[in-house]
């Protein structure tokens, strides 16, 4: 029989479902942050249903970010670059439509600083538990199509 959530554990996952909201629509948005709130949304959640935080962490696509940001501190590079190429257009839209420069300055120097942080994280040196069995299956012969050659 399961136990009773209690009122904070309610609060957690009602908070973590929306942080997770937030990120699924930051797929859509440029200026919308994905990562952060799909972290945050992780955090809380394991704290107010571990089965809720893993289901986000055996999410097909917000999953492998997250296990390998939880694992390593790592990105993706396709997710490094992804995320420097809507920082520069966030940059620009920002001297396009901002005409006060010290507001543009700040903005842009905080845009710097994230890109900063993104850049130096390193890449992920291990493959996500499913890649790692596909890998295995395809290496020792059984199951799937192993190339061309094969007859």
């Amino acid at each position: 029989m399961r136990e009773r959530m209690t009122l904070k554990q309610y609060l957690l996952v009602a908070a973590a479902a929306l942080l997770f909201a937030l990120g699924v629509l930051g797929v859509f948005l440029p200026l919308l942050p994905t990562t952060p709130f799909m972290l945050a949304a992780v955090a809380l959640a394991s704290r107010g249903s571990p089965r809720f935080a893993a289901w986000i962490r055996a999410n097909r696509y917000a999953g492998p970010a997250i296990v390998n940001w939880e694992r390593e501190g790592a990105l993706t590079l396709r997710a490094k670059i992804t995320a420097l190429a809507m920082i520069a257009a966030s940059a620009a839209i920002v001297w396009w439509h901002i005409d006060y420069r010290p507001l543009a300055i700040g903005v842009t120097l905080g845009l710097a600083c994230v890109a900063t942080f993104l850049a130096t994280r390193p890449t992920p040196q291990r493959r996500p538990p499913a890649s790692r069995s596909a890998d295995s299956r395809a290496s020792s012969g059984s199951g799937g199509d192993n190339g061309p050659d094969r007859r």
